[in-house]
């Protein structure tokens, strides 16, 4: 672009190019470019600051990345350019819910009140987001309780949060009072409104509630999607009806044109997680010779970490068989990862150590 006879220095350019350096990881480039801009003779505005801010939070150190974030936000308010818009607000109070900062929180919130900027839904549905993934439901009430405060009404987002949040810490009545009151709204429900709810039924191991849940679906003319079909299948495994599970696992392979990876991982994990190895690896090699399914690391570090745990040492010798036919070369997390299933017991520590050294040299020989 910069050889171009057209070409003129534009904020919007850099702008994206530090968001898309953040996303990657690439903050030291992402600082580099806001250099780079200004040197070209750009002046920093609103939006990009607000990219650098996100930049910086996608740091793996998030105290630093947060301490950062504050600087640059102080940093904006002294600038006419450059002052906080409702984005630079959604940006911070978001990573600070995920933070459980409640107290930043409750600062920005604050300071975004005296400001002129007008919090809109996102301001909400994001900080309620992020409380919700931490398991802080009375921080998720009061949020919500400021965004009435504000006229806001709630979108089919915001119901979807609140169903989840509850649904995770299986506060059910509170979830069902939400899903009526979301059914007299004028929002609709979406897949992801029953996913969510028959994934925490199933958690709880209400078998019985996450069927319902399922037949309201299919009554109000939703279509399940494979990710309501794991849902049950996972479901029926957390409680104990494994052929429940492959029978809707066997409905999937006849009747779905799509498969997913993921449709195989759930009915292996069933038959893991109810101490059926054996029967897992037999569907792993049928699936793995007709390739209905397509497979992936996940597939096989799903089952790696399940037979190291059985002590099945058979079973992990034939799977890494597979793995050095389909060119799959595991890294050290892949091992420690199954450490970490069973504990570090001094006969499957040895052999995990046995196999990290011959994959290694198996890798250096093909290099």
């Amino acid at each position: 672009m910069q050889r171009q006879r057209w070409y003129i220095a534009d904020n919007g350019v850099y702008s994206k190019l530090i968001s898309v350096m953040g996303r990657k990881g690439q903050t030291r480039m992402a600082m580099w470019l806001f250099s780079e801009m200004r040197n070209s003779g750009c002046r920093p505005d609103t939006s990009v600051y607000n990219s650098l801010i996100s930049a910086h939070l996608h740091s793996k150190d998030k105290p630093k990345a947060l301490a950062k974030a504050v600087g640059y936000f102080d940093k904006m308010k002294g600038m006419e350019r450059c002052m906080p818009n409702v984005v630079t607000y959604n940006i911070l109070l978001r990573a600070f819910a995920q933070a459980g900062d409640v107290e930043k929180v409750n600062d920005l919130c604050k300071d975004l009140e005296e400001s002129v900027v007008t919090p809109d839904i996102f301001t909400f549905n994001g900080v309620m987001d992020a409380y919700g993934k931490n398991g802080m439901i009375k921080e998720i009430e009061s949020v919500l309780t400021r965004m009435k405060r504000n006229k806001l009404k709630a979108d089919i987002i915001t119901f979807n949060l609140l169903i989840d949040a509850y649904g995770r810490k299986q506060e059910f009545e509170k979830m069902e009072q939400v899903f009526k009151s979301l059914l007299r709204s004028k929002e609709k429900p979406t897949t992801p409104t029953f996913n969510s709810m028959i994934t925490n039924y199933g958690k709880a191991r209400l078998r019985d509630k996450a069927e319902g849940i399922f037949e309201n679906m299919t009554d109000m003319g939703y279509k399940p999607s494979y990710i309501t079909y794991e849902c049950l299948i996972m479901t029926y495994g957390r409680c104990d009806s494994v052929s429940r599970a492959r029978d809707i696992f066997d409905q999937i392979v006849e009747t779905e044109k799509e498969k997913k990876v993921s449709t195989l991982n759930s009915m292996l994990d069933v038959y893991c997680m109810n101490g059926l190895s054996m029967e897992a690896h037999m569907l792993f090699e049928r699936m793995h010779h007709s390739k209905i399914f397509p497979i992936d690391s996940s597939t096989y570090k799903l089952l790696y970490k399940a037979y190291t745990k059985a002590d099945m040492k058979g079973l992990v010798e034939k799977l890494l068989k597979y793995m050095d036919g389909d060119g799959i070369i595991p890294n050290k997390r892949f091992f420690l990862d199954a450490l970490g299933a069973f504990g570090s017991s001094t006969s499957s520590q040895k052999s995990i150590d046995k196999n990290i050294q011959s994959r290694t040299q198996a890798s250096r020989a093909r290099n």
